[in-house]
């Protein structure tokens, strides 16, 4: 019911940019942190980037300066600007959110909070 949609990945040669976005769609109530995270082949799922409601941001010391993250709270938006991309930065990600929304039962509706993830979309970055 309470979906999100990741869109902007692709390939790139090292240096180039990619911009990733991601959507969250269905009865929002509020979306509180939203985040991006990744899996490279072999290694362990990792928090690439996160923001507040507000707009507060944080980012793994390894895109520091080089990824930016950034959210529309009026369109329950969130994107990555990812820029001066490495070989390292190949992986899948996934987009997170913190997010209170309407669902639906066969007895009726609830208003619940829960962590909700992206289908994943491949960045690979080589020459």
């Amino acid at each position: 019911q309470v979906q999100l949609v990741e869109s902007g990945g692709g390939d790139v040669q090292p240096g180039g940019s990619l911009r990733l976005s991601c959507a969250a769609s269905g009865r929002i109530v509020a979306i509180y942190n939203m985040g991006w995270y990744r899996q490279a082949p072999g290694k362990q799922r990792e928090l690439v980037a996160d923001i507040t409601s507000g707009g507060t941001t944080n980012y793994t010391d390894s895109v520091k300066g080089r990824f930016s993250i950034s959210r529309d709270n009026a369109k329950n938006t969130v994107h990555l600007q990812m820029n001066s991309l490495k070989s390292e930065d190949t992986a899948v990600y996934y987009c997170n959110a913190d997010v209170t929304g309407v669902i639906t039962y066969h007895s009726g509706n609830s208003i619940q909070r829960s962590i909700y993830w992206g289908q994943g979309t491949e960045v690979t970055v080589s020459s």
